[in-house]
This record gives C-alpha cells, sequence and structure tokens, in this order.
C-alpha cells in the first residue's frame, strides 16, 4: 500500500509540474508575439516617418540620374564615332592586305592603282 501512495505521489507531482510546464509555454509564447508584435509596429512607424519626412535616407538621390544618363550618351557618341573612325582604317588598310596577300602566296606585286599621263596642251600665246 505504502508503494501504490509513493507512485501515485510521483505520478500527480510529475502531472502537475508538466501542467504548469504548459501553461508557461503557452504564457511564453503569448509574451514572445506581443514583442514581435510591437517591434513590427515600431520598425513601420519608423519607416514610414523616415518615407514622410528624410526620404533621401530611404530613397536614391533621383537628382544623380540625369548627369548620369548625359554620361551614357556621350558614351553612345565617342562609341560610336570609333566605330566610323575603324571603318575609315579598315578601307584605307585594304591595299595593304592585298599587297600582303600577293606577297605570302609569292607572286609579284601588281599594282593596284592606273597612272594615266595626260599632254597638256600649251596656250597659243606662251612663249614655252
Amino acid at each position: 500500500r505504502m508503494k501504490a501512495a509513493g507512485v501515485l505521489l510521483i505520478l500527480s507531482v510529475g502531472l502537475g509540474a508538466a501542467q504548469r510546464a504548459e501553461g508557461l509555454n503557452s504564457r511564453g509564447c503569448t509574451n514572445l508575439t506581443l514583442v514581435l508584435d510591437n517591434w513590427k509596429y515600431a520598425i513601420t512607424t519608423q519607416v514610414k516617418d523616415l518615407l514622410l519626412h528624410d526620404h533621401s535616407t530611404v530613397l536614391p538621390d533621383y537628382g544623380r540620374i540625369q548627369p548620369l544618363s548625359e554620361a551614357v550618351g556621350h558614351l553612345y557618341e565617342e562609341l560610336n564615332a570609333l566605330k566610323l573612325r575603324l571603318a575609315e582604317l579598315t578601307d584605307k588598310f585594304g591595299d595593304v592586305e592585298a599587297f600582303v596577300d600577293d606577297a605570302r602566296r609569292g607572286g609579284p606585286p601588281r599594282r593596284r592603282t592606273r597612272v594615266v599621263v595626260r599632254r597638256v596642251q600649251k596656250a597659243a600665246g606662251s612663249l614655252d
């Protein structure tokens, strides 16, 4: 009988402690939820105040967009000028490239241009 009473006593103490622990856990979760809600409210309030009163700390400086756009425009113009210059140089070196190709093949270099000699008639009253 004494053993049964001891076992019952231990079981009742254990169950009582478990019930108290469950009560504390639910209270702890409620407190944690309350703390998180308070933080959320504080953070959203601060962000709202920053957006309304000091937006430059949160948003980018839109005043820099126009100069940046102009700089990109200048780079685009310079790139187009370089492309035109490259086309000019390619045309100029076409003759050199043909000469080098002929030299590699071992053939005699040929003239790419034709020279035309014209006779100039002297005027009737000239002394020469």
